[in-house]
């Protein structure tokens, strides 16, 4: 059962969490349409214990504590073992291989992996390296990393052909980036291996920032025809993953 005043309080934290510069208890209140009194007595409760700050136009936002909480959050999140729930359901109901990787430089790591047997055989293991470029994995990151980030990382690639699928150059690769940012996922149509066909979506975490990417692959000829329901259900998977990590 919900408990009234422990939900008010998860509230004002999200709402001053979108409030940079602070609000006032008559903006709190008024947004969330609570009641001033009550309202005040949160906020004082939470200044006191370190969970707000005030300033001196009486502005309330986010306090210091909060700092330290969500280090120590951070410091004891395992991805890994976090999405292993996610990619072991997804394997399940699409029988493909599906895996979890981070970026290390220009290349992705597979740090979690749930192989399905029906899979043609790769060399894609756990703590391999791939290039970012030419796998789905890769490209999401490429895709959605900040503009600058991305950009630093595409400056010092060099382009290795690995099938005559992979993409050649920097200009072919943007423009299947551009694509990849309109529609949510990155797309690695054999450029890695031949008759791999792979999808990848971002996974982000509680400061918004993309830390890791999730991925199915499968030959092609079986991928293709169930393609919509694979980036559906892979969608799905990135956006609870995201919000276990405290995305929203």
């Amino acid at each position: 059962m919900a408990v009234k005043s422990a939900e008010r309080v998860l509230q004002i934290f999200e709402l001053l969490e979108g409030a940079p510069g602070g609000m006032t208890n008559k903006e709190i209140s008024q947004t969330l349409n609570f009641a001033p009194s009550s309202t005040l007595g949160i906020l004082q409760t939470m200044l006191e214990h370190g969970y707000l700050m005030i300033d001196d136009g009486k502005r309330y936002s986010l306090g210091g504590k909060l700092v330290r909480l969500g280090d120590i959050a951070a410091s004891r999140f395992d991805i890994g073992k976090m999405a292993s729930p996610h990619l072991r359901h997804l394997m399940n109901t699409l029988e493909e291989t599906c895996f979890l990787a981070v970026l290390s430089g220009d290349e992705i790591v597979y740090i979690a992996k749930e192989w399905c047997e029906q899979t043609i055989n790769t060399n894609a293991n756990i703590g391999s390296r791939k290039p970012v470029y030419c796998t789905g994995l890769g490209k999401a990151f490429l895709a959605f990393l900040p503009d600058r980030e991305s950009r630093e990382i595409i400056e010092q690639l060099d382009f290795e052909e690995y099938t005559h699928k992979t993409v050649r150059n920097k200009e072919e690769l943007e423009e299947q980036l551009k694509q990849f940012r309109k529609q949510g996922y990155s797309v690695d149509d054999q450029e890695i291996e031949e008759g791999l066909w792979c999808t990848a979506v971002p996974i982000y975490d509680g400061s918004r920032r993309m830390v890791a990417a999730i991925s199915v692959s499968g030959p092609v000829e079986r991928m293709l025809p169930k393609k919509d329901r694979v980036i559906g259900e892979l969608l799905t998977a990135g956006q609870e993953l995201s919000a276990q990590l405290g995305y929203h």
